[in-house]
């Protein structure tokens, strides 16, 4: 097996990461699950004699190959293609050959949708190994288990010891963006990327009772080894409630269990509201749609967000997220069909009002007992102010934190449909990816529908993940009569995927298209009016129309930047013709009911 060298240790640099904090030292008992390295299925992982190792994609895919071929538990599918042309693939555990059995539950664990976190792939070859040689293989008999070992395979191969470095191992490591410079971690809404697209078709094609995303956390130091958290702990602005407390009352004490029975401490997932200040209180990190767990409340998908944590060992983090999928499918061998019930319940609700923009609670919503690393604070001479300096040893005291939530900043309320034109049929073709059901016209249609003027919409001044973003503002609603073309659809929100359209379709929505930027063209006006033309138009106007004549003087006495602005009051005239384009700044998306 190959193995990219590491770096030379003997000549190394300042920046070959002796300025990480020391580790807590950790011998939990999960280490009885390495293989040693004379074993015939040794992975590139267990056979470093650090542990801190990750093989690249080659050898992984080799190794996965060599699997399926030895085993009849095991096979592999091929379900995308990078856009540097490496084939994306899953790896599916089960005993029922060629086609899963829908009856059992399905568990899908997927990793390296950001390369460099990629203790999931090394912890799912360990566990399929032992599924298929070593006596684990009873884990099939009542779920599933499909992996997908490495989601962003051209991040993973840009690749090297100086990746990530606020995290401790393994020594080499893929990069955080795609070949195209993307964060598959932001796309779960948009889908712009090849590499989402696919996993949202693979999604949609095998509909898992639960999906886990495995990362690795940065943030401030602490006693947990593996983190983890959905949308709606607690019951908190969960779009799948259901869900929510299933995973609140059922699988968090099971997996916190199994992971502490075996040496790790698990904990909630959460985010320092302040990093140069560790005990001024924690945060959920925010609810947004556009990360998996939030898109998964939405899309009414139980899903949990692995965030195991940077500055443990590599090993003992792929040890952590070993028991964690295998306590997942014990649980779901026992309780899975609790799990599937709750989700048919969520995914059979249609709130008449949805909240949406969530940002960080002024004040805390509630205090939390945390288990926090011993630190100091000194003056820095590179900074030049006050750092924080971590040292490495449990405190015996436990912290008692404030708590931040989230809150929504914008009630989008739920038509009965959205109609989108045939020439957007980028955006008709990422909802079907989302698996959005719709009805296509096959003639034109003309409907009366509401469209929205977005007067007060604007251009970000910054990039963001390949877009520009735009804002909104307030529109204005017009009702009208539209007609649609051939090719055009009609999507109903009377359907479980109901929230991710109103979310994708509404402006004023922080995940729409719109808001990513994809509606430029609305803001390009066409055809103008010369002053030579439009003086005298404007006069007659005035001379016509008593109505108009006194709104216009109530407007030169109440704005003296308009009065001395003679293109200004021409333009307010224009806007009052026929003449004046009356698409621009209309949002091309029609509303029903």
């Amino acid at each position: 097996m190959s193995q990219t060298a590491s770096p030379d240790r003997a000549n190394a640099a300042p920046w070959d990461r002796p300025f990480l904090p020391p580790a807590p030292e950790w011998d939990g008992e999960s280490r009885d699950l390495l293989r040693p390295a004379s074993d015939p299925w040794v992975t590139g992982f267990e056979a470093d004699p650090e542990h801190d190792f990750s093989p690249n994609y080659e050898d992984t895919r080799a190794w996965f190959d060599r699997l399926d071929a030895a085993s009849d538990l095991i096979r592999i599918e091929q379900f995308g293609t990078s856009p540097e042309g490496r084939p994306i693939y899953a790896v599916i555990a089960s005993r029922d050959g060629a086609e899963l059995d829908p009856s059992k539950p399905l568990l899908v664990a997927q990793a390296g949708i950001h390369p460099g976190e990629i203790d999931g792939k090394d912890a799912g070859m360990m566990l399929l190994r032992d599924i298929a040689f070593y006596g684990r293989d009873d884990l099939l008999d009542r779920v599933n288990l499909i992996l997908i070992p490495i989601l962003s395979v051209d991040g993973h191969e840009r690749s090297g010891a100086y990746s990530r470095p606020n995290q401790r191992g393994p020594r080499i490591q893929g990069w955080r963006n795609t070949a195209t410079n993307q964060n598959l971690n932001r796309d779960f809404m948009k889908l712009d990327q090849p590499e989402m697209r696919a996993l949202m078709g693979f999604l949609q094609r095998y509909r898992p009772d639960l999906y886990v995303d495995i990362h690795v956390t940065d943030g401030i130091d602490y006693q947990y080894d593996v983190t983890y958290g959905y949308n709606g702990e607690d019951g908190v602005w969960s779009r799948s409630p259901a869900t929510a407390q299933w995973l609140d009352s059922a699988f968090r004490p099971f997996v916190d269990g199994a992971l502490s029975e075996r040496g790790h401490i698990p904990g909630p997932l959460v985010f320092a509201i302040d990093d140069r200040n560790p005990r001024a209180g924690l945060s959920d990190g925010g609810l947004g749609e556009r990360f998996s767990n939030g898109w998964g409340s939405a899309a009414h998908t139980p899903t949990i967000l692995i965030e195991n944590h940077s500055l443990k060992p590599h090993e003992q983090r792929v040890l952590g997220t070993y028991v964690f999928l295998e306590a997942a499918l014990r649980l779901l061998a026992e309780r899975g069909g609790e799990l599937r019930a709750a989700a048919a319940a969520d995914a059979a609700l249609r709130p008449a009002e949805i909240p949406a923009n969530f940002v960080a609670t002024e004040e805390p919503i509630t205090t939390r007992d945390f288990l926090g690393i011993r630190f100091e604070t000194y003056q820095s001479e590179a900074s030049g102010r006050t750092e924080v300096r971590w040292l490495g040893e449990p405190d015996p005291e436990v912290w008692r934190m404030p708590y931040y939530g989230s809150r929504p900043t914008l009630t989008l309320r739920r038509p009965e449909a959205y109609w989108v034109p045939s020439y957007r049929s980028d955006l008709i073709e990422r909802l079907r990816l989302q698996g959005v059901r719709m009805e296509t016209l096959d003639e034109p249609r003309t409907v009366e529908v509401e469209m929205l003027r977005l007067d007060e919409a604007a251009v970000s001044g910054r990039t963001n993940e390949g877009h520009v973003p735009m804002t909104a503002g307030e529109p204005t609603v017009e009702t009208m009569r539209w007609t649609f073309p051939a090719g055009s659809v009609r999507i109903p929100t009377d359907q479980p995927m109901g929230d991710v359209v109103v979310l994708l379709l509404e402006p004023q929505s922080s995940e729409s298209f719109f808001a990513w930027g994809m509606f430029p063209e609305i803001l390009n006006r066409v055809e103008y009016i010369e002053a030579y033309a439009i003086a005298p138009l404007a006069e007659s106007m005035l001379a016509a129309d008593p109505t108009l004549r006194a709104e216009f003087e109530a407007k030169l006495a109440s704005e003296p930047e308009f009065a001395a602005d003679g293109d200004a009051r021409l333009a307010w005239f224009y806007e009052r013709t026929p003449f004046y384009d009356q698409r621009y700044r209309l949002y091309p998306i029609g509303r029903e009911g």
